[in-house]
C-alpha cells in the first residue's frame, strides 16, 4: 500500500510510520522537518501555509504517485484549517482518511462507561480548545470522505516510550527513584477511581490497521480500565521498589499545590474530581471488535520506565520533582 502520513516526526506519528513500514508498505511523511524513519520519504510542508498542500501535490506528491492514489492518508492533527485544507487537496487522490481524534470531544465526561454514541462538544476553530478543535477535524474528515472511507480514532491517554509528556513515565521512574534514594513516595489515598493507558504502539498498529481497510467509522481507541491503585501496583512492580508510599487526601493535595492529571508539579493519572472519571472508563468494544489488541500495562510501563532512564531531565512533563516531593511531605 501507498501510505501519506501528514506528519511522521513526532512520537505517534513515528511510531505509526515504522508500523508501516514494517508491514511492508510505502510511506510518505508531509511534515515541516525533516526527521522521519528511515525507509519513508520525506516531503517538507507547512500546513501553517493555505497553499502549502496544493502546491506539493502539484509537485513532490505527485512524482511520488505517478499518477496513482494514495491507498491511505493518516492525521493526526488538531488544528481544523489543516484538516479541512488537506481533505479538500486530498479526497480526489486517497481512497480512506484514518484521522487520529481524542475522547476530549465528549461533552460530558462524569458518565463510566459510555461509548462512541455519547453527545460531543460543540465544534471550534480554536486549536487551543482541544475537544471542540477536534470535533471540528473530524466532521470536516466525515463531510470529505463519508463514513465509509474514514476512519476515526478517539484515543485516551497515550503512553510508553518515547512519551515526552511524563503522564505514563513518571510512576515507574519514581518507584525506581524511591529505591534508588531511599525515599517514600507521595500517592493519593484515594486510588479507587479509573485509569486507562493506550501503549502508543498499539494505537499505531490500529491506525495501520484501519488505513488498510475494514475499520470504518468513528471508534474509542483506549487502554484498558484499571483503577489507580492497580496502575500504581503495575508501576512498583516494574521498578522492583519495595518502598513506603505516603498516601495524602484529595483536599491535602490541592492545598499543597499538587496538579491533577499532568503539567509541572502534578501526581499524574490522578483526577480528584468526580465529575471527570468517565474520560478514563471507556470499554472500547468497537475497536476491540475492529481489531484492537492491548499489551499488558506492565510491559507499557516496564518500557516507559526503559526510556525514562535514558532521559537527562527527570520529573518531565507532569509530576513531582524530589523537591516538590519534599515540600509536599513537610507540609
Amino acid at each position: 500500500m501507498r501510505i501519506l502520513v501528514l506528519g511522521g516526526t513526532a512520537w505517534l506519528g513515528r511510531t505509526v510510520v515504522r508500523h508501516a513500514l514494517d508491514r511492508g508498505h510505502e510511506v510518505t511523511c508531509l511534515a515541516r522537518g525533516t526527521d522521519v524513519p528511515a525507509g519513508a520519504r520525506s516531503v517538507v510542508a507547512d500546513r501553517d501555509r493555505d497553499d502549502a498542500l496544493a502546491e506539493v501535490l502539484d509537485d513532490a506528491l505527485a512524482e511520488v504517485l505517478d499518477g496513482s492514489r494514495w491507498d491511505a492518508v493518516v492525521d493526526v492533527s488538531r488544528t481544523p484549517d489543516h484538516v479541512r485544507r488537506a481533505v479538500t487537496a486530498l479526497e480526489p487522490v486517497a481512497d480512506r482518511y484514518v484521522f487520529v481524534s481524542t475522547v476530549s470531544v465528549y461533552a460530558s465526561q462524569d458518565e463510566r462507561g459510555a461509548d462512541e454514541r455519547a453527545p460531543v462538544l460543540e465544534p471550534s476553530d480554536d486549536p487551543a480548545e482541544y475537544g471542540g478543535a477536534k470535533v471540528a477535524c473530524e466532521r470536516a474528515v466525515l463531510d470529505a470522505f463519508g463514513v465509509e472511507r474514514a476512519s476515526i480514532a478517539r484515543a485516551g491517554l497515550v503512553g510508553g516510550p518515547g512519551d515526552h509528556t511524563g503522564r505514563s513515565g513518571y510512576w515507574p521512574w519514581r518507584f525506581a527513584r524511591a529505591a534508588e534514594t531511599g525515599r517514600p513516595v507521595v500517592v493519593p489515598a484515594r486510588t479507587d477511581r479509573p485509569t486507562s493507558v493506550i501503549d502508543v504502539r498499539d494505537l499505531a498498529a490500529w491506525l495501520v490497521g484501519a488505513a488498510e481497510g475494514g475499520r470504518a467509522g468513528v471508534h474509542d481507541v483506549t487502554g484498558e480500565v484499571r483503577t489507580l491503585d492497580r496502575h500504581l501496583e503495575a508501576a512498583r512492580t516494574v521498578a522492583a521498589a519495595d518502598v513506603p508510599v505516603v498516601p495524602l487526601a484529595d483536599a491535602v493535595l490541592l492545598e499543597r499545590g499538587v496538579a491533577p492529571w499532568a503539567g509541572e508539579r502534578s501526581l499524574p493519572l490522578w483526577i480528584p474530581d468526580d465529575d471527570h472519571q468517565g474520560m478514563n472508563d471507556r470499554p472500547a468494544v468497537q475497536a476491540r471488535s475492529a481489531g484492537l489488541t492491548r499489551r499488558p500495562l506492565a510491559e507499557t510501563l516496564a518500557d516507559a520506565l526503559a526510556w525514562e532512564r535514558q532521559q537527562p531531565v527527570h520529573p518531565h512533563g507532569a509530576g513531582l520533582s524530589d523537591d516538590d516531593e519534599d515540600a509536599v511531605l513537610a507540609g
